[in-house]
């Protein structure tokens, strides 16, 4: 500002002819107010604005127009160089940062390194020593003496009895706790391996990296945030905020300790992974407390026999798990913002769960993705939408867009477990097989939440919640790649019908029962993206399913449905990452408010733990089936070659209102769709996973693909639907094959074209691609004119709407080309 009170030279481009190329103009006090004003309103103002500003202003009224020009091209230029020297400055300020982070990880490296020499000596001396091999033969001896057990958490023996009313004692346990912490953080107690893919920098989420032969699993993480350290803290203590798998945070003790610190016990619970697990519960104790460096450190561990102190609550149908000394460490940078360190070490209790499934317990890439790397992201996500940089989605601000995501996390997340204390129970009828689990709920006013109306979700007959949930085992599939093909392509597995019936749901007269009436068939699906988070490993979206109908009352409506859909973990590089894909259907108003009923797919990869022998992980398939409750796993078979293959689980969960006289219809309902999207899942999970068919299966194109797989199904039931008859199939060569051999191989061409909003020919079976002189792979570059000429198009849009009341949806034509 002093600058523009004092001189300005003006350029000899933009001088006035009277003026010389050197000289300075002086403005005064009241001049350069009026300046100042008239910038804020407009920057870069017109002639006709200048010379209406002079006209306005009194003070500018011996001021001329070019002058008034170059004042303001200069505080353009003023503002341009501010803006740009504060953000390099800022990009200085987290280098500088990072380059202390990567020094200090450069030197607890070294020291980690040197520390392996040394054992790695010391056990080529004990392993060369006559004496040693003749008097201690334990293998475990030998591998743990040469590391001196710096791998194993130390913990007191036999620690003197401590309960919650003697704070001397819980304070020595939370001393402890921080020492062990702090070791883990920035010290060699625990060996960490770097994560593949996790490149540091200003701008990434961070150094992540995970354990090594350790007891239990540990993932750390290292960053950089623009937030102050006392918000850093304030939003890693609620971890229910960013912990999706956490569902209740309890803090029965608050202990405030000499040193300005507080001491807290806390019980926690967090969901089940699968429909084959059990949720998982932890006592532990929480200690904050302010460093000499100004740094904030929240450490914390649980409460057993081995570390004293009272005993936590004990909750039915939850295994007790053990947090070791984990925490955070919030270091302040200078000029602003913070450095993160965050460890988290745990003990899950993997004995208790089928062999199968251990992997999810026992990877420390799960819980790097899944605990340590989420909460850095969402502290990094609420950085970005406090600088304003985050654009609003359909009008809402992100916090409001953050909250629906979550809503459906957990909503999914509670569909999945079915807490009794919810009011969910098993439902006693069954049909007789044991891969289907269908729970119900008849009071979700605690489910849906105190602050959501579940009105819609009922009628004045009564009724409930239902959800049926599966898991499955998938062989040699990506999650990412699977959750994006069942993002893409929801037409291929999901039910018209049943999208309406939910849908229904959400309005004053519902449908009935699907299959019990004849349901539109879903178009094209439309997908409005909402928000995405900063690293992009999570988006929220609106799906607009477009409706047609067979119906002339359904033509003429042609009623959208709309879905609230999130997608996370689409990345193939993210090691280790879970993918979901959650949706709830929703209406056209889309409030702030609105009830949620979440259903979707979760997959998890299953990498074994790196550090325990291949001989030990035999993955019986038959010892699941013992030990798992509440579902069934259906499991795809082992390659017969010998090499190493990838194993993901998938857990399906659908839920559906339903009034009390359809119950058991929509239970069977149920049940049949779940079975029938399992099915499609396992034939798109052999089509993206060519290397499971083995090297002497070759998979054919288009028959052997899903969305032909998919259109013959629907080829088959919209002829059946419409004509009260079957295909006539008999004309093919092998009537006895699959609907898709059977429809491929059809003596008749059968194509499938779009009318809307051009005609555009989708998909034909052999017999039509030969008629079309055409392949699949250009079946969607074929152009109307390209098929038939003046005449046929004149004649085929004149038979559109005969067409359309006649509820046809396919053509069954024999072409002849002269």
């Amino acid at each position: 500002m002093a600058s523009s009170r004092g001189r300005l030279r003006l350029s000899p481009r933009a001088a006035a002819p009277q003026l010389d190329a050197g000289k300075y103009v002086r403005y005064t006090a009241e001049q350069v107010d009026a300046l100042e004003l008239a910038y804020g309103e407009c920057p870069k103002p017109s002639s006709l604005r200048r010379q209406q500003l002079i006209r306005d202003c009194a003070v500018l009224t011996n001021v001329e127009p070019r002058q008034i020009k170059v004042w303001f091209q200069n505080r353009r230029c003023r503002e341009k160089q501010r803006r740009e020297s504060s953000r390099l400055q800022t990009v200085n300020r987290k280098l500088g940062a990072m380059n202390k982070l990567l020094m200090e990880e450069n030197d607890r490296l070294q020291k980690q390194v040197s520390r392996l020499v040394f054992d790695n000596g010391y056990m080529k001396n004990r392993l060369h020593s006559p004496s040693v091999a003749t008097t201690d033969t334990s293998c475990e001896s030998v591998v743990t003496s040469g590391q001196h057990k710096q791998q194993q958490n130390p913990a007191v023996l036999h620690p003197p009895q401590r309960d919650a009313n003697n704070p001397a004692g819980l304070l020595a346990i939370a001393e402890e706790t921080l020492a062990e912490f702090m070791s883990k953080a920035t010290g060699t107690a625990v060996n960490w391996v770097q994560m593949v893919g996790m490149k540091p920098g200003p701008d990434s989420v961070g150094i992540i990296a995970v354990s090594h032969n350790c007891s239990g699993v540990a993932a750390r993480a290292c960053g950089l945030v623009s937030l102050e350290p006392t918000k850093v803290a304030e939003i890693l203590k609620d971890r229910a905020s960013w912990y999706r798998d956490c569902r209740r945070v309890d803090i029965l003790h608050v202990i405030p300790t000499g040193n300005g610190g507080t001491i807290e016990l806390i019980y926690m619970q967090t969901y089940a992974l699968t429909t084959l697990a059990e949720p998982r519960d932890f006592w532990t104790l929480r200690y904050t407390s302010g460093l000499d460096d100004g740094s904030l450190v929240i450490c914390e561990r649980s409460l057993t026999h081995s570390t004293g102190g009272p005993s936590g609550p004990k909750t039915p149908d939850f295994i007790r798990a053990e947090v070791l000394p984990s925490g955070y460490l919030i270091r302040p940078c200078d000029g602003g913002g913070s450095m993160i360190y965050i460890v988290d070490h745990v003990d899950l209790n993997a004995c208790s769960v089928p062999e199968v499934l251990r992997p999810l317990y026992e990877s420390p890439k799960i819980l790097a993705q899944k605990m340590t790397a989420a909460a850095l992201r969402h502290i990094r996500q609420i950085a970005h939408e406090s600088s304003g940089e985050t654009p609003y989605g359909a009008g809402r601000q992100p916090a409001v867009l953050r909250t629906f995501s979550q809503r459906l996390s957990r909503g999914f997340n509670d569909a999945v477990s079915g807490f009794p204390d919810d009011g969910w129970s098993s439902l006693l009828s069954s049909d007789g097989a044991e891969d289907i689990s269908i729970t119900i709920n008849s009071s979700p006013n605690k489910l849906i939440g105190s602050d959501v109306s579940p009105s819609p979700f009922f009628s004045a007959m009564g009724g409930g919640i239902m959800c049926a949930k599966a898991s499955m085992l998938l062989q040699n599939v990506p999650p990412a790649l699977l959750v994006r093909f069942l993002r893409e392509h929801r037409s291929e597995w999901a039910d018209p019908g049943v999208d309406a019936y939910s849908a229904a749901s959400l309005r004053a007269n519902p449908y009935n029962v699907p299959g019990l009436r004849a349901g539109g068939f879903m178009g094209n699906q439309v997908i409005l993206p909402l928000a995405r988070t900063v690293e992009h490993e999570e988006c929220l979206e609106v799906i607009r399913l477009q409706g047609h109908g067979f119906s002339h009352d359904e033509v003429l409506m042609s009623p959208d449905m709309f879905l609230l859909q999130l997608c996370s973990g689409i990345d193939e590089d993210a090691p280790g990452a879970c993918a979901q894909l959650v949706f709830a259907p929703i209406d056209e108003s889309f409030a702030d408010d609105a009830p949620l009923l979440p259903s979707g797919f979760r997959v998890i990869p299953l990498d074994a733990k790196t550090d325990v022998p291949s001989a030990t992980r035999t993955l019986d398939l038959a010892s699941a089936l013992e030990v798992g409750s509440g579902g069934g796993l259906c499991a795809l078979s082992d390659s017969g070659s010998g090499t190493r293959s990838t194993r993901s689980v998938l857990t399906i969960a659908f839920q559906f209102s339903f009034e009390n006289h359809l119950r058991e219809s929509v239970a069977a309902m149920a049940r049949q769709y779940v079975r029938a999207v399992m099915a499609i899942v396992q034939r798109v999970a052999m089509a993206i996973s060519p290397s499971r068919l083995g090297p002497h299966v070759e998979l054919k194109h288009p028959p052997g693909s899903p969305e032909a797989l998919a259109l013959a199904s629907w080829i088959g039931r919209s002829y059946r639907a419409h004509t009260g008859t079957e295909i006539r199939w008999s004309d093919t060569e092998d009537a006895a094959g699959s609907p898709l051999t059977l429809f491929w191989k059809h003596s008749d061409a059968i194509i499938c074209c779009s009318l809307k909003p051009a005609f555009t020919l989708k998909f034909a079976n052999s017999a039509g691609f030969d008629i079309l002189e055409t392949t699949v792979a250009n079946v969607q570059d074929l152009q109307l004119e390209a098929v038939l000429d003046d005449g046929g198009q004149k004649a085929l849009v004149a038979q559109l709407p005969k067409i359309m009341l006649q509820c046809l949806a396919l053509m069954f034509v024999n072409w002849t080309f002269i």
